[in-house]
């Protein structure tokens, strides 16, 4: 990996989790990041379980979300997600720890696809989510001469 794009994508990657209330207020944590790559963990706590005593699937969505927008925002462009899908294979629990990856699969004019995986601790995956971006105007860092 180009260091510059390394440096560029964790840059980028500050200066948005700044801006993150969302994130942050769900106690996410920001593992790491590389050029088209995200990590990010979030508990799951009380506040977070549905009434069938399980993670609600919209926390789960959000994580993944999120991991998603990390990952296609490291390359100093304003992006958005154009879609997203996800498919929940098995139940988180009250104080499991969840850990989304996500990775770009195609990047290309305005246009990007993103898969992201959510597991839990024991490595069982939770989630399968795909993501489409979307390039908007804006920069996240000042460009430099």
């Amino acid at each position: 990996m180009n260091e510059d794009a390394a440096e560029i994508a964790r840059a980028c990657a500050d200066a948005m989790w700044a801006e993150d209330e969302a994130s942050r207020a769900l106690g996410m944590k920001l593992l790491r990041v590389a050029p088209g790559e995200a990590e990010i963990s979030m508990p799951v706590t009380a506040d977070k379980v549905n009434g069938q005593k399980i993670c609600h699937g919209g926390f789960i969505f959000l994580l993944a979300d999120s991991t998603f927008a990390f990952a296609c925002n490291t390359y100093n462009e304003r992006v958005v997600a154009h879609h997203c899908a996800v498919s929940f294979l098995r139940p988180a629990q009250l104080d499991d720890l969840l850990t989304a990856c996500a990775r770009e699969v195609h990047r290309g004019g305005r246009s990007g696809i993103y898969d992201v995986t959510v597991t839990r601790e024991d490595g069982a995956m939770i989630a399968a989510f795909r993501g489409h971006s979307r390039v908007i105007d804006g920069k996240w860092l000042a460009e430099t001469a």
